[in-house]
């Protein structure tokens, strides 16, 4: 009777499925042929009708993107699509609080290099920000 009170355990069963992967070589030609991380393999990337490598994402080449945002928001680049110029104030600002955002929390864990150009483009931004508010006054 004892036995039956005894809680039975629990089985767990992986159900989700996952295409097998071919066994790879540790040699080192089996490296020159290995996918990179978008799982393109170096023969594929350089194809003519495959798409170009990515640039590598640095702390630099993120809040650049992001300034870059903020000035098309300016209307200084023109849209992609409609090759016009659109200007939208609010988020201009809301990208340049975001890039404030990342100066408040990395304090302390960029290079004098990043610091310095997250603040001149913070201050870049930000004047040009207050240009447009007062130009719009008056």
């Amino acid at each position: 009777m004892e036995e039956e009170k005894k809680e039975k355990g629990f089985t767990v069963k992986d159900k989700r499925f996952f295409a097998q992967e071919e066994p790879r070589e540790t040699s080192n030609a089996a490296t020159d042929t290995q996918p990179n991380e978008r799982g393109a393999s170096p023969s594929e990337q350089s194809s003519p009708s495959s798409e170009p490598p990515l640039p590598e994402i640095t702390f630099s080449s993120f809040i650049i993107s992001l300034s870059s945002s903020a000035l098309f928001h300016f209307g200084d680049i023109p849209d992609p699509i409609t090759n016009k110029k659109q200007r939208n104030l609010p988020l201009a600002k809301q990208t340049i609080d975001i890039l404030g955002i990342l100066k408040n929390k990395t304090v302390g864990n960029l290079t004098k290099e990043e610091s310095q150009l997250l603040d001149n483009l913070l201050y870049d931004l930000r004047m040009r920000y207050v240009n447009e508010i007062n130009s719009g006054k008056s």
